[in-house]
């Protein structure tokens, strides 16, 4: 079996080097790649399953390497680090035929299969629905849902314990003599951080797209942190830095019981204790679940209220962990503006029902649908240019 594979991959290596691109329509095109891509995926699995079986017998020492992982890398042209990944993955599959299955047929990426293998150690009985997900969603859903299973199978306290204990800053010079930092800091600091980070960054990068700039995200976002650190940015806030929603009972208890749920929107489960200290933070706004009834927000103005934009931001429920585009692939959670289903011109309301997140491209393309279909009022044409996100 092991011969007629190699002769196999052989002959695939050969008919790829001769593959002209230019050749093929732009309708096989697509499917050339969606075939290459569950291929790659299924040839990645192979390897990774092959590597454990020659380190269990050493094969790796035979060609020189102490250590499998170094010498997968070497043949793989990965990182040391992503080799030792997918030896690790490709053994913990063993404990989860579907996801075996599926990585073997290629249906699923060694990422993806990390992901759920991962899940389905710290929360049993997960694995079904987190294939499900692997095949409809993107990998950063994917990722975030296995998080957030994860952080609720911990005790909040012990979990904040362990954050307050990890967290850290460190910073260094590149090549460019450029200043590089990275951090981990608890929700209720990280999140309050990025969110008002993201908030300048939005409003840094609306300006520039007034000046036609074709700066990326990350150079305004760049912007954004140095108007911070010089108390440069602006204090006209829309929304507040840090939103936690919690159970009535369990926050006027001062603890929270089984089924009673307290977490950071974005940031995931928080005590408590924690979220009543934190009330008496300006910045923070809290959520109590038999507050104001979400669905009865409505109005026909433009504008969002205060109590209306609190709502939105808290993202669907149940989970109410903040918001990001709706569009089906698309996980962005920066950037976003709010659109109505039906459009304003079209008598569309601004209430809760009528109000979805996108990204500007995504929010673009649906200014561009409504116009075509005449839901924008006056004769249908394009819209004015405006530069890239």
């Amino acid at each position: 079996m092991a011969t007629s594979l190699l002769e196999m991959a052989a002959a695939l290596r050969e008919a790829l080097a001769g593959f002209d691109p230019a050749l093929v329509s732009g309708h096989d095109a697509v499917a050339v790649v969606e075939e290459l891509a569950a291929t790659e995926k299924a040839c990645a699995a192979a390897r990774a399953r092959a590597a454990v079986r020659a380190a269990a017998c050493g094969g790796h020492q035979r060609r020189g390497f102490v250590d499998a992982s170094d010498w997968l890398a070497r043949s793989a042209g990965s990182s040391v680090g992503q080799a030792r990944a997918a030896i690790a993955t490709a053994s913990a599959v063993e404990a989860c035929p579907a996801t075996k299955a599926a990585l073997a047929a290629g249906a699923l990426s060694l990422a993806q299969a990390e992901i759920i293998t991962r899940a389905v150690a710290e929360c049993p009985g997960t694995e079904d629905e987190m294939l499900a997900l692997a095949a409809r969603s993107s990998l950063s859903t994917l990722k975030d849902e296995s998080r957030r299973r994860r952080l609720a199978a911990v005790d909040p306290a012990d979990l904040h314990r362990r954050q307050l204990r990890a967290r850290e800053v460190r910073h260094w010079r590149d090549e460019m003599g450029m200043v590089r930092l990275a951090a981990a800091l608890p929700p209720e600091v990280g999140v309050a951080l990025v969110n008002r980070l993201d908030a300048e960054t939005d409003r840094i990068r609306r300006a520039a797209r007034r000046e036609a700039s074709t700066e990326p995200r990350v150079a305004h976002a760049a912007d954004a942190l140095a108007a911070m650190l010089r108390g440069q940015a602006t204090n006209r806030a829309t929304s507040a830095d840090l939103v936690v929603v919690c159970d009535l009972q369990a926050y006027r208890r001062g603890h929270a019981h089984e089924g009673e749920v307290c977490h950071i929107v974005g940031g995931g489960p928080l005590p408590v204790g924690e979220a009543r200290r934190l009330g008496d933070d300006a910045f923070l706004k809290a959520v109590l679940h038999d507050g104001v009834r979400i669905e009865t927000v409505a109005h026909f103005g433009r504008h969002l209220t205060a109590e209306l934009r609190t709502a939105l931001e808290l993202g669907p429920p149940p989970d109410l962990d903040g918001v990001r585009c709706v569009e089906e692939g698309c996980d962005r959670r920066y950037g976003l503006e709010w659109d109505h289903v039906d459009p304003r011109a079209n008598g569309g309301p601004t209430s809760y029902n009528n109000l979805q997140a996108r990204c500007w491209p995504h929010h673009r393309a649906k200014t561009d649908r409504d116009r075509a279909a005449g839901l924008l009022g006056g004769q249908p044409g394009r819209p004015p240019p405006r530069p890239p996100p």
